[in-house]
This record gives C-alpha cells, sequence and structure tokens, in this order.
C-alpha cells in the first residue's frame, strides 16, 4: 500500500467516523526503567556524556521497546501513530552531544513506527513527529537582554528540514507538535515546504499548539484563534492542540479553534494535571467521558492522548466516540485573517 492509498482510506474514515491517535510514547518507555547503560547500548557504551532520558535514543538502541509501544497503541485502536522523534534533531539532540547522529535517529524512529503500522492489517497513517525544540525564537533566555537569541530562524529551519528529510521515506504525515513558539513552528513549516520543492513530494502537514496554563496563551503570548491565523497558510491537513492542559481545560481553546478552522481538528490532551510527583492519575474512563462529550458536541476529528496516557486511555476514547459524527469543516466567509497576540478578521 503506499502514501497516497494510506492517506485516502483515511481520509474516507475520517467522513464518517473520529480518527484515532495513539497516547503518550514518552509515558510508556519510562515503564520499561531503562538504565544508563540500556540507554547506551553496545554502541554507545563509551560515550563521554549521560544519555539516560534520551527517549529518542532508543530508536537505535532498544528499537523492539519503541516497536512495542507502537504496537500496544494500534492493537488499542489507533489508526494514526507518533513516531519517537520528538527531540531528533540536531538542536534537541545537542543536550546530549549526539546532534552529529540526529538524522540517524529520526530515521530510525520513522522507519521502527513505518514497520508496526504495515503489521497492523489496515491502515495506519504514521505521523513523523516534529517537536518544538528546546529553544525559541520569539523570547530571550537572558532578561537582561531581551534582543538576544540562542538560535536562528535559519538554524531552526535547517534542523527541521534535515529531519524531515530522514523521516519522509516512511511517513504518512508531517506532525509539527507542542507547538509553544509561534515561529518556531514557521520555521518547521518552512522546512516542510522547503522538502516539497525539493523532492516534489506533498507529504500533508499536520499542526498542533499548546496553550502552557491557564492564561489560554501560548507562551509566546497567542490565543488559540491567533495562533491558528499565523499557521493556516501552511494549509494543514489537521489543526489542534495537545499537552499541558487535561481535557477540561483544554476544551474552550479546542473549541475556539473548531470554530475558526477551515480544516480537521486534532485533539489530544493530557490525562489530567500531573500531581506533585510529576505522574497522572486520570483514568482512562475519566478522560474518555471528557472526549466523549467533545465528539457529541462536533468539537473534533481527530482524537488520541499526550502525557500519561495509556493504551487503556486509547482503548476508552475509541470506545468512548466509536460512532459519533466527526465535526463537519465549516466554509468561513471570505475575510482578510491576521494576528500578532490576539486575533483580527477583516470581512470583505
Amino acid at each position: 500500500m503506499t502514501r497516497q492509498d494510506r492517506i485516502s482510506d483515511l481520509e474516507a474514515k475520517a467522513k464518517d467516523e473520529i480518527l484515532i491517535l495513539d497516547g503518550a510514547m514518552g509515558t510508556m518507555l519510562q515503564k520499561y526503567k531503562f538504565t544508563e547503560e540500556q540507554f547506551r547500548g553496545e554502541r554507545f557504551k563509551d560515550w563521554d556524556s549521560p544519555v539516560q532520558g534520551n527517549n529518542d535514543l532508543l530508536n537505535l538502541t532498544q528499537p523492539d521497546a519503541v516497536r512495542d509501544v507502537h504496537t500496544q497503541f494500534i492493537e488499542a485502536g489507533a489508526d494514526l501513530i507518533e513516531t519517537n522523534t520528538f527531540s531528533a534533531t540536531v538542536i534537541g539532540q545537542g543536550d546530549y552531544h549526539m546532534q552529529g547522529i540526529a538524522a540517524e535517529i529520526a530515521e530510525a524512529g520513522a522507519k521502527v513506527a513505518r514497520e508496526a503500522a504495515d503489521a497492523a492489517g489496515r491502515p495506519v497513517g504514521v505521523l513523523g513527529a516534529i517537536g518544538p525544540t528546546n529553544k525559541t525564537l520569539s523570547l530571550s533566555p537572558d532578561v537582561n537582554n531581551p534582543g538576544y537569541r540562542e538560535v536562528t530562524f535559519d538554524d531552526v529551519r535547517e534542523a527541521y528540514l534535515e529531519q524531515a528529510r530522514a523521516m519522509a521515506p516512511y511517513i504518512d504525515f508531517f506532525l509539527i507538535e507542542t507547538i509553544f513558539d509561534t515561529l518556531n513552528a514557521k520555521a518547521a513549516i518552512k522546512a516542510v515546504m522547503d522538502f516539497r520543492a525539493e523532492t516534489g513530494e506533498d507529504i500533508p502537514v499536520i499542526i498542533s499548539g499548546t496553550i502552557t496554563d491557564a492564561s489560554g496563551r501560548t507562551l509566546s503570548g497567542q490565543t488559540a484563534e491567533a495562533f491558528w491565523h499565523s499557521i493556516r497558510h501552511a494549509k494543514p491537513w489537521a489543526v489542534g492542540l495537545n499537552c499541558a492542559l487535561g481535557a477540561k481545560m483544554m476544551r474552550p481553546h479546542i473549541a475556539a479553534i473548531s470554530k475558526a478552522a477551515d480544516t480537521r481538528v486534532i485533539a489530544y490532551p493530557n490525562a489530567g494535571l500531573p500531581n506533585e510527583f510529576g505522574e497522572y492519575d486520570e483514568l482512562p474512563e475519566q478522560t474518555a467521558a471528557q472526549l466523549e462529550e467533545w465528539a457529541k458536541s462536533g468539537l473534533v476529528n481527530v482524537l488520541g492522548g499526550c502525557c500519561g496516557t495509556t493504551p487503556p486511555h486509547i482503548a476508552a476514547i475509541a470506545k468512548a466516540v466509536k460512532g459519533k459524527v466527526p465535526r463537519k469543516i465549516p466554509e468561513p466567509p471570505r475575510a482578510m485573517r491576521l494576528s500578532g497576540l490576539e486575533p483580527f478578521q477583516l470581512a470583505s
């Protein structure tokens, strides 16, 4: 089955059903309790800096575990799975002095996900996960020098372009996710556009921002609707929100995007908010009950989970929304739509 065949099958299914995304790769990998030595494997046993916590490295050193997590989510009902490549860029891997193998890590993560998806016996789309990096283009890391930036726009764009090239042979969509800085997202969008221009491969893009707290804004200050106005030129296959918040706090922001966006809406909240130990206590049926209401209210086209969500969470969500009609994609009136921190619309 070709990429276009899979996308066509998923689009046909999405007309009648809410598609199911997977849950938290990081949460699941933590359950293995891999030691420093297991993170390193034989290849990196003499690496000169600690690597424990570099989950993306497990694509090379513990690929069977990564593949097993993908398989568990597929068996729970996922139509779409994300590659284990959230930090597989030269910028993200810099923390472990592994920037030189970032592309190899990205390629391995995409390949493992493809293998798991192809073994499913039904169309399962692979989303090439592109994380926000640990650097921000909109904000200075130095409170005494507001004009300072650790990286340039071109640095970030080039890092994402390398990652996109590495993942492309195995994926069905690019997923630019957990966006806290819209300028970083624009660098990722530019990288995807550059990839399309150089290869002729029109791999669809999905874009997911994150509202960082009760302010209802991204870290760089935008409301959900303003964020949509900023990235709508990319014509994403789906747009939405993930991470930071549980379903209860995310709902009004997903509703805002659902009202404004003329494409599919994707949402994958955390399993509530973390407790004092940084763990998530929301049970699968609790998460599913909240997302079932979103489905009944016609807010979404794709549902899954982020931090703290496990295969039982995804299975419960899939069961809760089965038979629910997906959100109908609106056709907003023609208008000039701009954004700063707030959205602005000028009707024609």
